[in-house]
């Protein structure tokens, strides 16, 4: 497969999208409830010894910031995985109802199985989207044409609305886990730990790889099943690991920190219509600006919150699903 050349526009936009990163790692350490000041800021990230409760609070906001960052990217690259493997300029996993899935998993486990641990919630997390996604995609196919963009985005929201109604269903006559569940449900990075970026990391990284590794592959896919296969790729194998990339990504960000919406949508149709369709640029500047969409979006939620704050989960939706229409209407559902 030959490469194409490197967008023109490439390096401005990757200085431009690590500056903006470095402002909303800022950002997030310095403002919330309590605002922090500039020495305050300095001496919670670099003199351990300060005792103030501006720097305490610069390091208790320091996991948060991280794991943000790192939920942000993992939904920005499954966004784009998802929208390659489908053709789908508009998909998502909340629009494709994978993290529909994996709540549904999780509130089970809560309900019946007392789970409590990351582990715990990774492990059914992953199993519930990954069987959603196996099962929007099989009813997408049915019929004539195919797995079209437009039949798995109905697909994906029927599967979404009948998981949510069991969601509701298991979780009202059983209050206990209803109060375990309702902060989780809408989507926080609140009560991030260095234990849950530590349990975050490894599946960080093993899906980043997948992303990285095929993302050539999808680039030939995008010109046609049948170009695909002339150039040696095998489509249905390519179509299971990338898939299984946006998966693993999709669902350990939903199982430490809730089903966030619209990220993965946001980041990816933001960057392809800068840099073009190459997933090899698309995929790392996706990540990044997956990470300051989520950052801003828990930044903003502190603010408009003060003094408590309003889930990021709440933000991100309230942002993302006047775009989403404003694309449907604009889209004429073509493939990638």
């Amino acid at each position: 497969m030959r490469s194409s050349p490197v967008p023109k526009n490439f390096p401005a936009v990757l200085v431009i999208g690590l500056v903006l990163l470095g402002v909303c790692v800022i950002a997030s350490l310095a403002l919330g409830s309590r605002l922090v000041r500039f020495h305050e800021l300095i001496d919670g990230l670099f003199h351990h010894q300060a005792d103030s409760y501006g720097a305490s609070v610069v390091r208790k906001r320091i996991s948060r910031t991280v794991f943000s960052l790192f939920c942000g990217a993992a939904l920005g690259v499954s966004g784009s995985l998802m929208q390659s493997v489908t053709r789908n300029p508009i998909a998502d996993p909340s629009i494709l109802g994978v993290n529909t899935g994996a709540s549904l998993f999780v509130v089970c486990g809560i309900a019946f199985l007392h789970i409590g641990t990351a582990n715990q919630y990774i492990g059914l997390a992953l199993a519930g989207a990954a069987i959603t996604a196996v099962f929007v995609y099989g009813i997408g196919s049915m019929g004539r044409g195919g797995a079209t963009p437009f039949k798995l985005v109905l697909a994906g929201a029927a599967t979404s609305a009948a998981l949510s109604s069991l969601v509701t269903a298991i979780m009202i006559p059983r209050s206990s886990v209803m109060d375990q569940f309702r902060f989780w449900q809408v989507g926080s990075v609140g009560s991030a730990t260095w234990s849950a970026v530590a349990a975050f990391v490894p599946f960080l990284i093993a899906g980043m790889l997948i992303a990285f590794m095929t993302a050539p592959a999808l680039n030939a896919m995008a010109l046609g099943d049948e170009v695909a296969t002339g150039q040696g790729v095998r489509t249905g194998t390519l179509r299971l690991v990338a898939a299984l990339g946006g998966v693993l990504l999709c669902g350990v960000t939903t199982a430490l920190a809730g089903p966030i919406g619209f990220v993965g949508l946001l980041a990816t149709h933001v960057i392809r219509l800068i840099l073009g369709p190459d997933l090899r640029f698309v995929i790392p500047m996706s990540a990044i600006s997956g990470a300051v969409i989520l950052t801003v979006s828990d930044v903003c939620g502190r603010l408009i919150g003060s003094p408590g704050e309003l889930e990021v989960g709440v933000v991100t939706a309230f942002i993302g699903a006047p775009i989403l229409i404003l694309l449907a209407m604009r889209s004429k559902m073509r493939s990638l």
